[in-house]
């Protein structure tokens, strides 16, 4: 039986997920005597390990994201291209029993695969994994916003990436202190670990671990495949076989770099989670915060009815609010039909808009009348019906602005920069900022667009 082989951080905190790429036109597979060096020593190590040819029609190459597979022959839709027997997954199960042992319950799978990394990592050369772990990217080559530095950090203050990476900071923090006497027991299999090497290993595991009816694993040769968000080839697993495998989607050209989905990412998980932000991301979002003011006379009646109507769709709350937080998506016309903007978010907004304590029960007898959704409806005054989305265009219009500001800042920094790296995460910001804007201006077209409407009708 084949199922489809899911991105391991689906089931965890943070949405960690198998590293995206987007496409890159590479001259070359192999370019030079190192390279096919690697390609000969890997194919040869995971031969040996499996007894099987794992491809025939792959090759080991380079893009400007890393290591990469290319084809070696021509390969036609509907091809096999790669099968890995799950006996060559690293998974947390291969945790020495003696270290298990001070391993806590509650610790995560995937920092319980960091431990083994760790473990890997300092055997080097005696690993029997040693060329799948020195293949992984070094800390230095990765640049998730957990690796930023507090002033590259307040280039995306603005985002919701900023509070989020402090927050999986805080995480892996705790992780690694549940994790220490485990660590700190062994120092023949784990070496002088601190939390900086922890941090790297559990980042290499988020971004490359798939999770499958096994639990997580690390799947070596098919981690070195890129995403394309068109293709429709994906990592299956047949439990039956006990092989994980990939089938083409098209026909691939000598050279051509192949590629398969992982899935839909916005540039805000993929810079938190796997280091890289992509230019006019079409899946990129924007989380939007929305609070009662204190000074809201009917502040604690309207708290009452959110709460009870659960008028939170998102569990994960901002470290410095006590909001709702909505997420909201690119809106590609004004159109003013209904789905424009999520309807819990123009909701939240009715609720800040109405002014009585007569109106606030009328909304409340309305929704348990009908399905128990609290102002999802129009409000029937249109004119409060106008100021509710006003009071949401109003937002959005606050953060194009800073966001715009922002950019410029940023656009200006870069041009005047000599240094590489801050370039590079500089203008992984710009992108995120960039794609947010773009989603906000998309909704604030939208919600003009509605009121204009309105008006209208009411002249």
């Amino acid at each position: 039986m084949r199922t489809l082989v899911g991105v391991a951080s689906n089931f965890y905190r943070f949405q960690p997920h198998r590293i995206p790429h987007c496409r890159w036109q590479v001259s070359n597979v192999v370019a030079s005597s190192a390279k096919q060096s690697f390609h000969d020593d890997f194919m040869t190590w995971i031969r040996n390990k499996t007894s099987l040819e794992i491809s025939s029609v792959l090759a080991i190459g380079s893009s400007h994201y890393g290591r990469s597979l290319f084809a070696s022959q021509c390969i036609e839709c509907g091809e096999c291209i790669l099968k890995i027997p799950h006996s060559v997954h690293l998974t947390p199960d291969k945790i020495l029993p003696a270290v298990l042992s001070l391993v806590a319950d509650d610790i995560e799978p995937i920092s319980r695969l960091a431990v083994v990394v760790l473990a890997e990592q300092k055997l080097g050369m005696d690993s029997e994994w040693f060329p799948y772990i020195n293949s992984l990217p070094r800390i230095s080559d990765m640049h998730n916003t957990v690796f930023w530095t507090q002033d590259e950090l307040k280039m995306i203050k603005l985002s919701p990436v900023y509070e989020k990476t402090i927050q999986l900071k805080s995480f892996l923090a705790k992780e690694f202190s549940a994790l220490k006497p485990a660590l700190q027991n062994f120092p023949s299999i784990f070496g002088d670990v601190k939390l900086k090497r922890f941090v790297h290993a559990y980042s290499l595991v988020v971004s490359r671990a798939w999770g499958t009816s096994e639990g997580v694993s690390l799947v070596p040769f098919a981690d070195f495949l890129n995403h394309d968000r068109a293709s429709e080839s994906v990592l299956l697993s047949d439990e039956d076989k006990g092989f994980s495998e990939v089938i083409a989607d098209r026909n691939y050209a000598i050279g051509d770099e192949i590629l398969i989905r992982y899935g839909n990412f916005s540039n805000s998980t993929l810079m938190l989670n796997f280091g890289f932000a992509l230019q006019d991301n079409i899946h990129d979002q924007v989380e939007i915060t929305m609070d009662v003011p204190l000074q809201d006379p009917l502040h604690s009646m309207k708290m009452g009815l959110l709460c009870k109507h659960s008028l939170q769709p998102i569990s994960n709350k901002s470290l410095t609010s006590s909001g709702s937080s909505f997420i909201i998506k690119e809106i590609k016309n004004s159109s003013k039909k209904r789905k424009g903007i999520p309807l819990a978010l123009r909701a939240f907004a009715r609720i800040l808009s109405v002014s009585t304590c007569e109106d606030l029960k009328a909304l409340s007898i309305n929704a348990f009348q009908s399905d128990g959704r609290l102002a999802r409806q129009p409000l029937k005054d249109i004119r409060i019906e106008i100021e509710a989305h006003r009071i949401l265009l109003s937002k959005f219009e606050t953060m194009i602005e800073s966001r715009d500001a922002a950019i410029k800042d940023l656009e200006l920094s870069n041009e005047r920069g000599h240094d590489a790296q801050p370039s590079l995460r500089r203008q992984m910001a710009i992108n995120l900022l960039k794609g947010e804007l773009r989603v906000l201006k998309s909704a604030a077209a939208w919600i003009t667009n509605y009121c204009e409407s309105l008006l209208a009708y009411v002249e």
